[in-house]
């Protein structure tokens, strides 16, 4: 009985050499779309850090101000009480 593709595998070629030809447009889409995704969605990562980042420095004023805040009422503090302490002292003189 002879082969139904013999040797040199001619027709086995051919079939293959097609079924590439007819993927690899449908990969490079899937690939297009894919990178599409991807573009999409390392801005909307670049978006949300951005917007962490701009929270997190707001953050950091608002520590800065409310600490500023606190040294003032400190410093007050401490003055009221040099000044109480000098009291007492000029009264037990």
């Amino acid at each position: 009985m002879r082969p139904f593709d013999p040797y040199p595998f001619i027709l086995l070629n051919l079939v293959l050499s097609s079924l590439a030809a007819l993927q690899a447009p449908i990969i490079m889409m899937s690939q297009r779309r894919q990178d599409t995704r991807d573009r999409i969605q390392a801005e909307n990562d670049y978006r949300v850090n951005l917007k962490a980042e701009l929270e997190i420095r707001q953050l950091h004023e608002k520590m800065d101000h409310q600490m500023a805040q606190q040294w003032d009422k400190l410093a007050e503090l401490q003055q009221i009480q040099i000044e109480l302490l000098e009291e007492r002292l000029n009264e037990d003189r």
